[in-house]
């Protein structure tokens, strides 16, 4: 290591490997060789070795409008190994197992050094297509077309670049297939109930998804609405249908879901004025990436978390589309793709 360099024969040059490129909304991804450039100051080139799909990836999959961009590469669930890093960057090295996050956190900015937030300011979350400093891709398909990002990890290919403010240093024995989950969904659920909306033991929780149906269900069951209510889906009538069954006074409606830009809620001013309720969003469950995300790994490794049961399939890199129609067809919670198994 010199200069913030890795010594490494790829290092400081550009790496073709194979990624799954999204070139059409909606359409199957197809896998290609493509070009990824040697990381800028403050950036982490990483070998991807698993990422997951997450329903958001399929939302931005589909979309058709601004900020929908092709020709992407999507993917933001993932764990892998250091290959090289650009000048300043000191907090990792290459061979060290990194977490790539979509939620930055640079430890200076008012945001980042509080305990009341998680939304750095000095890099804010986006839905970017470049790299958060430069406003560039490190993409490139063997056409020298450029390739767009996604939420500032693209961990669709087998190799990615991402800023160090986005890339969290790892315990190596965690087992890929596991760690890669904390890199959202893991990290969203947990952080949200604990940090977020700070469940109390004996407390009434909804997880939304039920439609109508379960509107009046949860409002019976509960004896006049939920404590806490998290609408994980993403869509803009279920946070109205999750807000509703709230108990009146002191429940607390949590928003994680990713719903298309520009969705818009409606809500009746009376009732806000009237109920007393809480409705509030957790980006990445109120998580601060690197602060917060060892600890949350450590609670796994000592059998706190229970994290197994979400990997319920497993792919091969070839085969990424099939995680697609496992997740939309309902058959699964998450499908760990492996880069090179």
């Amino acid at each position: 290591m010199e200069d913030g360099k890795s010594s490494s024969q790829s290092a400081g040059k550009p790496i073709r490997c194979k990624a799954a490129i999204c070139r059409e909304a909606g359409e199957p991804l197809v896998i290609e060789e493509i070009m990824v450039a040697p990381p800028c100051p403050y950036e982490v080139r990483i070998r991807i070795i698993c990422t997951s799909l997450c329903y958001s990836d399929i939302t931005f999959w589909k979309l058709t409008v601004p900020p929908a961009c092709v020709p992407r590469i999507l993917g933001h669930e993932a764990v892998g190994v250091v290959e090289s890093v650009g000048e300043n960057v000191n907090e990792v090295a290459p061979g060290d197992v990194v977490i790539p996050t979509f939620l930055s956190e640079c430890g200076e900015c008012e945001d980042c050094c509080s305990k009341r937030s998680n939304l750095c300011s000095k890099f804010p979350f986006k839905i970017h297509p470049w790299m958060p400093r430069y406003e560039n891709s490190r993409f490139t398909d063997l056409k020298g077309e450029v390739l767009y990002h996604f939420l500032f990890v693209s961990s669709f290919s087998e190799y990615t670049v991402v800023d160090i403010n986005h890339v969290v240093k790892i315990d190596p024995a965690i087992p890929p297939d596991r760690a890669c989950l904390f890199g959202c969904c893991i990290a969203t659920g947990v952080g949200a109930a604990c940090k977020v909306a700070n469940v109390e033991a004996g407390s009434t929780v909804v997880i939304f998804g039920l439609g109508s149906i379960g509107l009046a269900v949860v409002k019976e069951m509960t004896g006049g609405g939920a404590d806490y209510c998290f609408e994980c889906v993403g869509l803009a009538s279920l946070v109205q249908e999750a807000y509703a069954s709230c108990r009146k006074g002191w429940g607390k409606t949590i928003v994680l879901g990713v719903q298309k830009p520009g969705s818009q809620l409606s809500l009746s001013s009376f009732e806000v004025l009237h109920s007393g309720k809480t409705l509030t969003g957790a980006l990445f469950g109120g998580v601060k990436a690197k602060s917060d995300l060892p600890l949350l790994l450590k609670r796994y490794t000592d059998n706190e978390l229970q994290v197994d049961e979400f990997v319920t399939h497993e792919v091969k890199f070839q085969d990424i589309n099939r995680a697609f129609e496992l997740l939309m067809g309902g058959k699964c919670i998450r499908c760990v793709i492996w880069m090179d198994k």
